[in-house]
């Protein structure tokens, strides 16, 4: 699979820094916007145990990012991401779509690692 940020400037360079470990609710979750010039990245992390996975914010059925309030991408109940524009629900373990308009599809990975108690890119 190619890398997301080799399509975009705007994206971080591996071993960047975005947050604490300890910042992350958990299970939680949390966006990320980085600019260069006219170019954006938008990604979010999500925390489950342990666990962080890193994903491009970009629902598969239309391109619009997820969450309509920051770090907001969870379900109620934390256990599923969300597309609030068209309701599809995610799993956090590999961002398959199990429901709604894009359903089977899946959410591209943003490859992130912690290390040292930091979440960085990957």
């Amino acid at each position: 699979m190619r890398q997301p940020q080799a399509d975009n400037p705007a994206a971080p360079q591996p071993g960047t820094r975005l947050c604490a470990l300890g910042e992350l609710a958990d299970p939680g979750a949390r966006g990320f916007r980085f600019r260069s010039g006219d170019a954006l990245f938008a990604a979010f992390l999500v925390r489950e145990g342990t666990e962080v996975r890193g994903w491009i914010d970009s629902c598969p059925h239309n391109g619009w990012p997820l969450a309509v309030m920051d770090d907001r991408y969870l379900t109620r109940t934390g256990d599923r991401i969300l597309c609030a524009a068209h309701g599809a629900v995610f799993r956090l373990e590999d961002g398959v779509c199990t429901a709604g308009p894009c359903a089977g599809e899946r959410l591209t990975p943003w490859p992130v690692a912690v290390r040292s108690g930091w979440v960085e890119t990957a």
